[in-house]
């Protein structure tokens, strides 16, 4: 086995309102957020995993919750400083914070360009006020749309735009007027997918009603048709970028990167050369148990069996559009090639994959098929 790259996840828990669809590590504010305490903590946790640094430096931050934005940029430009000086941060680090147009100030943006940040993730999920309203959104059309211009006015290059499609009441007009509107604003990067009722939501114990299948399925054709008309590729589900602005983070995490997890909740893959193990961390889940000082941060780490391991690497692999690299696959899963034959002739049997001399390419219809095409790794 070899390292992969090793990037850093922070997790800000608290947002100003749970939105019914969220099944994320999430708590409504109630009062002032402990700001200074809880930077300090994540300081102090990150000391607690510099064992699994191993000699390398971060190839990428994301700072996600929640909604990070609440936080002021002077506890980034503390929580940053702190990395760079504990690890050391790769030649052209990307370091992506999520923000929330209901929580963007003027010039916001430009303090925390100032304290590092280079790439902005904006929540909009819509552009259409009865459907933000739906979604429990604290901001309206507007703000959405400010956020945008306050993000190139702050001189971000780089920053992503989160959109939502399939909402309750939608239709294909709806979906791709609202697609149509964002890609106006040219953002260098869209994340443009689903809803999914996800269990223990509110959405859960009252579902709204959805669009039909054959509805979904003709906005993602359509949507993704008026994305690469507008110049952006597809590189992986629901990720669409302007040449060069991919999201660094998020490849290593589909590519079977290594990563630090961070805050309340955060989890952690990690990639051990001494007894070849490849674990996983999760932390403490509420604020409150994260902050005791009676109590460690990690709430539970296990190793990923050698049984799992193939599971694991497709999972996350398959879902880019790029070739699978086989020596990637040997290299961080340490597995050999014969470990996966059987799996890989039944998907090129069924037109879900095929296999080149130094790498694996899904097909569309293995990207249709997904979930079906993952059932022959476990």
């Amino acid at each position: 086995m070899k390292l992969p790259p090793l990037s850093l996840y922070v997790h800000v828990p608290w947002c100003v309102q749970k939105c019914p669809y969220c099944d994320f590590n999430s708590h409504g504010k109630k009062g002032d957020i402990p700001e200074k305490e809880y930077v300090q903590h994540l300081i102090d946790d990150l000391k607690s995993d510099l064992p699994y640094v191993q000699g390398r430096k971060i190839h990428s931050i994301f700072i996600g919750g929640g909604t990070p934005s609440l936080l002021s940029a002077d506890a980034y430009v503390q929580l940053l400083s702190e990395v760079a000086l504990l690890i050391g941060f790769e030649q052209g680090i990307e370091i992506t914070l999520e923000a929330n147009p209901g929580t963007v100030e003027t010039d916001r943006f430009k303090r925390y360009v100032e304290a590092g940040i280079n790439r902005i993730s904006i929540g909009v999920q819509s552009l259409q006020e009865d459907k933000l309203k739906v979604l429990g959104r604290i901001h309206g059309e507007q703000e959405a749309i400010n956020a945008a211009h306050e993000a190139k006015s702050a001189g971000l290059n780089a920053f992503n735009m989160d959109l939502m499609h399939g909402l309750p009441g939608q239709n294909i007009e709806d979906a791709l007027s609202d697609l149509q509107r964002v890609i106006d604003l040219s953002p260098p990067h869209i994340s443009w997918y689903q809803l999914t009722i996800e269990p223990n939501t509110q959405f859960a114990s009252k579902p709204p009603k959805l669009p039909e299948d054959e509805t979904l399925w003709d906005i993602q054709e359509q949507g993704q048709a008026l994305l690469a008309q507008a110049g952006y590729q597809q590189y992986e589900i629901s990720g669409y970028a302007k040449s060069g602005y991919q999201c660094r983070h998020n490849l290593n995490y589909w590519q079977f990167g290594d990563y630090l997890g961070i805050g309340c909740g955060a989890h952690g893959k990690i990639t051990q050369l001494d007894g070849q193990k490849i674990v996983r961390t999760e932390k403490v889940k509420h604020p409150r148990g994260y902050m005791d000082l009676t109590k460690p941060y990690l709430y539970k780490s296990w190793q990923v069996d050698e049984s799992d391991r193939a599971f694991e690497f497709f999972m996350n692999c398959l879902r880019l559009q790029a070739p699978c690299n086989k020596q990637t696959f040997i290299s961080y899963t340490g597995l050999k090639l014969e470990d996966v034959q059987p799996a890989i002739t039944q998907a090129i049997n069924q037109g879900l994959i095929i296999d080149e001399s130094h790498s694996w390419l899904v097909t569309n219809k293995g990207h249709r098929y997904l979930n079906d095409l993952l059932e022959l790794f476990v």
